[in-house]
């Protein structure tokens, strides 16, 4: 089948290297634009445009895709089968969508209707899900709301952060993508119908994934530990607080049992009901925070300047007192 494959970020490169390499033909990629990234005002292509300039596909990186005639005319002079959409970045208006013979498919990383949006991976982590998965759906005008062709559900691991979870679920876009693909195919052959599943008929509730903000990386003290835990998760390695003055970015940490605040070898500071406080510096195990619930051991983090740094060298780069804050 004729494909012309749309995504821009790393997280989309999975399904297109699968898709170049299967009988299918990818005759061509749409990504987003080139931005400027870095102080110098470069100009940085998005991985995906990277990869298919690799892969000598033909490229079109709109500034806008609405309205666009030359853009849409150039699309439906290439006679094409099926759009595959994964990460492109923008909602497909209608007139875009009714180009491919047989549709416009996307694959999106969640139990949908649950975590609709731009960051589905991102809150599901946020919000302590104990599963996520991905759904190929047949596009329509609203966001994410397609009836769903295929669907795989995964568990996320405790150990799981943004980064882990991530290339899990573009692993598995990749290969649901595939047998979707195939399974449109084998119907077209055979002149039948496929299935969908409307998002309605699924007893999930529908929720939407917001696109990460700037604030939403200071991590709150004033919260309880496992929600601290979770956004640390969620946005690795970008969770910041402020330890006088300089950013201080969290990288790994672990909620205190409460066996293990009654332990003797931690020493904690008898008083500590406010938040964000530094309750124990200990050699052998980190320091020690405390948040609206349980306390938390600092493992590992990154001082603005520095390398990531564990516990021991940790404590020598920041050498902090009992009873110091950590700021949001």
């Amino acid at each position: 089948m004729r494909i012309i494959f749309w995504g821009t970020p790393e997280y989309s490169i999975s399904s297109l290297d699968i898709f170049i390499k299967s009988k299918h033909e990818v005759i061509a990629v749409v990504s987003q634009p080139d931005k400027k990234r870095s102080r110098g005002k470069k100009l940085i292509s998005s991985p995906v445009k990277s990869f298919a300039e690799q892969e000598s596909i033909k490229i079109y990186t709109p500034e806008k895709i609405r309205d666009n005639i030359n853009f849409i005319n150039e699309l439906k002079s290439l006679s094409c089968d099926l759009f595959i959409v994964i990460a492109y970045g923008k909602i497909l208006p209608k007139e875009i969508l009714e180009i491919p013979k047989f549709g416009c498919w996307n694959a999106h990383a969640s139990l949908l209707p649950r975590w609709r949006g731009a960051a589905p991976i991102q809150w599901s982590l946020m919000k302590g899900d104990e599963f996520t998965g991905v759904g190929i759906m047949k596009m329509n005008e609203g966001l994410d709301t397609g009836d769903l062709l295929l669907e795989e559900k995964i568990k996320i691991d405790n150990n799981d952060n943004l980064i882990t979870l991530t290339e899990k679920l573009s692993i598995l876009s990749a290969k649901l993508f595939l047998n979707a693909t195939s399974l449109l195919e084998e119907n077209i052959n055979k002149n039948t119908n496929y299935q969908l599943t409307k998002q309605n008929t699924l007893g999930r509730e529908i929720t939407y994934a917001r696109m990460i903000e700037k604030s939403d990386y200071k991590v709150d003290w004033g919260n309880e530990a496992i929600k601290i835990s979770r956004k640390i998760k969620a946005l690795y390695p970008r969770a910041n607080t402020t330890f006088r003055g300089k950013n201080l970015k969290i990288i790994k940490i672990k909620v205190l049992s409460s066996d293990e605040i009654n332990n003797e070898k931690y020493c904690l500071m008898s008083n500590y009901s406010k938040p964000g406080i530094i309750l124990a510096v200990l050699e052998n195990e980190g320091i020690i925070i405390s948040t609206k619930t349980d306390p938390i051991i600092l493992l590992e983090a990154k001082l603005e300047g520095k390398n990531i740094s564990s516990k021991k060298q940790l404590i020598q780069q920041l050498k902090p007192s009992l009873g110091e804050y950590l700021s949001n």
